[in-house]
């Protein structure tokens, strides 16, 4: 089957700034898919693309095989998109909201709806407006899976988010995806969220790719090992080879795709003294991350 997106060197300017440098990535279909990068990576931007609200100096964005810019009727309403800061109508409370979307959708699924709005403290007749952020976040979301979209693009859905909404909101997302027939993608900032959920990860930097990698196999692969501070260094970072030395005061570390014996030689091809207390350490998805990407 195709892909279910598309992206063909994308490339955008703000002015004179590069936002996006000929990127190029995909989503295949029944994947899970998470977009990271630092603020100002391109994330939004490709988002944008994504959903026709901005056209790019080059390239394209495919959708379903369709040119993202101009989709057929039939092919938008495969495709459920939750904006940044989950945008609603304010002045309808959730059984009026629920019945001006529903006809635009020809899966529209009401038992969906109202089965995500029952797990929320709020009236029945209690409009948006003065809901908080993670109850609105809740009616949006639902407002979406009862599309039944074979697709659905979410642009940071944990902004405002308390831990309680969060974990809500990604427990909803998996039991919808578990039958593998529909796709998502998805930027957070809150990366540990995702670490349980996505199949496969997208890493930006300065509006390029860095990284594309089937998650599980990231988490296999990536290595942190850490040593006994004895020689004096200066931080390294190849960013070209996904590698970066760490010094500290005490415990020191490098990070790459190394195995131990790859990382004590490319140690000591760069002069650094690491056979004391040389041991391997976890990583998590955010530890990956911010190795990768730099801490500042």
């Amino acid at each position: 089957m195709p892909p279910v997106i598309e992206c063909r060197n994308l490339t955008h300017y703000f002015g004179a700034k590069p936002a996006l440098r000929d990127v190029s990535w995909q989503v295949e279909p029944g994947r899970i898919c998470g977009l990271l990068g630092r603020n100002g990576a391109g994330k939004t931007t490709t988002i944008n693309i994504l959903n026709s609200f901005l056209e790019p100096a080059a390239g394209r964005c495919l959708l379903f095989g369709e040119d993202s810019h101009r989709l057929t009727p039939a092919t938008k309403a495969r495709i459920g998109y939750l904006i940044e800061g989950h945008v609603q109508y304010g002045f309808f409370n959730v059984g009026q909201v629920e019945k001006f979307h529903a006809p635009f959708y020809p899966k529209w699924s009401p038992d969906i709806y109202y089965h995500l709005i029952s797990k929320l403290d709020i009236a029945p007749k209690q409009k948006i407006a003065t809901m908080s952020c993670g109850q609105r976040s809740q009616v949006a979301l639902g407002l979406i899976l009862a599309q039944n979209p074979d697709l659905i693009i979410f642009d940071d859905y944990s902004m405002g988010l308390d831990p309680g909404y969060r974990r809500l909101f990604i427990e909803v997302i998996r039991d919808y995806a578990a039958d593998r027939k529909r796709s998502i993608l998805l930027t957070s900032h809150i990366i540990q969220d995702l670490e349980g959920l996505i199949d496969d990860v997208i890493i930006y930097q300065r509006g390029r790719v860095l990284l594309n990698l089937e998650l599980s196999r990231l988490l296999a692969t990536f290595h942190k090992f850490i040593f006994d501070t004895r020689s004096d260094f200066k931080d390294f970072h190849d960013e070209a080879n996904n590698l970066r030395v760490e010094r500290g005061e005490k415990v020191s570390a490098i990070y790459g795709f190394l195995d131990a014996g790859g990382a004590q030689d490319k140690l000591k091809a760069l002069g650094i003294a690491a056979d004391a207390g040389f041991r391997q350490d976890a990583l998590s998805l955010e530890d990956i991350f911010i190795a990768l990407t730099g801490k500042y």
